[in-house]
């Protein structure tokens, strides 16, 4: 068996460190700094972030995946710093947008380069080995900005998170530049690299696991955008650790899923990642009390993790080898256009329903996925594109129902 580290996948880990930094470091600390604001910026941020990723494997083939990453970690970093000049709504809506642009191009074209960089029988553990970078950031920096900007304001966590995320530019020129010219998805004729968005949009093998996905990016929306202003009036410390536990949990969760996953299959883990997901945002909404939103959101914590590990596998694992752009562009639209509907949503209804009823609404949403855990029927694969080469469920041992890989 292959080992899935190697060093340019230790060089990629830098500039994934920079990109979560930089998303999440402020993402709660936003709604804080204008709770007006806090929805639509929320919104913004991810509505932003899809028009991205539609965009971004058509750039990773022009200019390449070092280029790609520069701007996008400019283009993350470089904004946050001009929340100094005020809180008007319009100057949080302007940055929210360009960041949304920047972790757009951060998340694809870097998931699509961190793809080709694990071996296909190892996958499953490469990416939550990623997932753990990622993970680590996150549940270091999500919580952080929430007890900085108490403590010293919100202009320490703006400087911050723009210096933190430029500073990991300097691993960017070690890693490959150009994507391998890739084949299409099965069922399609779409000649362009990578096959196009839109064409992965219309694939059932990658568009049903990320519809899963959708619905536990969704409450994690209301989650990161809420929670601090539920919580607004207890001590500080319960959010920020709460914020602390959910990517905590997530990280652990993912690394586990990624190890049994490989060993066993995935989807079989897709009905305990949606309950633990339910269950734990349900518990969320019991906001007076402590265990409650704690052990809540460790447990939705856990659950996530698990389906973000196991849905992009799945995904990976059911396109060609070569067209990892799509795959990941797919998976992050689905990741952030459920965030930005949860966040939309609750932003309709907390105010005549309250934040108990809104997380308990985010949990049932939730539910409906159960029926979408069932793999699709494949698709033939055209003539054009041979299954040896195209790596059409070549790797399907990695992840698909009722087997164990080999």
């Amino acid at each position: 068996m292959s080992s899935f580290v190697s060093r340019p996948l230790l060089v990629r880990s830098v500039s994934i460190l920079g990109g979560a930094i930089g998303f999440y470091l402020p993402l709660s600390v936003v709604p804080l700094f204008n709770p007006r604001s806090a929805g639509p910026a929320t919104v913004a941020l991810l509505v932003a972030t899809v028009a991205g990723e539609l965009g971004t494997p058509r750039l990773v083939a022009r200019a390449g995946y070092r280029r790609a990453l520069t701007i996008g970690l400019t283009l993350l970093g470089v904004p946050t710093i001009f929340l100094l000049l005020g809180s008007a709504p319009a100057l949080i809506l302007a940055v929210s947008v360009v960041r949304g642009l920047g972790f757009a191009i951060c998340t694809v074209a870097g998931g699509a380069l961190t793809a080709t960089l694990v071996p296909p029988d190892r996958r499953g553990e490469g990416l939550a080995f990623i997932g753990l970078v990622s993970g680590v950031a996150g549940l270091l920096a999500l919580p952080a900005g929430v007890w900085a900007a108490g403590r010293w304001g919100f202009a320490p966590v703006f400087v911050v998170t723009t210096v933190a995320t430029l500073a990991t530019l300097v691993s960017v020129p070690a890693l490959p530049g150009h994507p391998h010219s890739a084949p299409v998805l099965p069922g399609h004729a779409d000649s362009a690299r990578g096959t196009g968005v839109l064409a992965g949009l219309r694939h059932p093998a990658l568009t049903r696991p990320a519809a899963l996905f959708a619905t536990s990016t969704a409450a994690v929306g209301v989650l990161v955008t809420y929670l601090p202003l539920a919580g607004a009036g207890r001590p500080g410390w319960i959010v920020a650790l709460a914020l602390l536990l959910q990517p905590a949990a997530a990280t652990v969760a993912r690394w586990i899923a990624g190890r049994l996953g490989d060993r066993h299959g995935l989807r079989r883990l897709l009905l305990p990642g949606l309950l633990a997901g339910a269950a734990g945002m349900a518990a969320l909404a019991w906001t007076g009390s402590v265990p409650m939103v704690l052990g809540g959101a460790a447990v939705f914590g856990a659950g996530f993790g698990i389906l973000q590990n196991t849905t992009l596998t799945l995904m990976y694992a059911e396109a060609p080898a070569g067209t990892e752009d799509t795959v990941s562009a797919v998976w992050n639209i689905a990741y952030d256009l459920g965030m930005a509907a949860g966040a939309f949503v609750a932003g309709l209804v907390v105010t005549s329903i309250g934040y108990r009823w809104t997380f308990l609404l985010a949990a049932a949403a939730m539910l409906p996925a159960l029926g979408l855990r069932a793999a699709p029927a494949a698709p033939a694969a055209p003539e054009s594109v041979a299954r040896p080469e195209s790596g059409y469920r070549r790797h399907s041992t990695i992840a698909s129902a009722g087997r164990s890989k080999t």
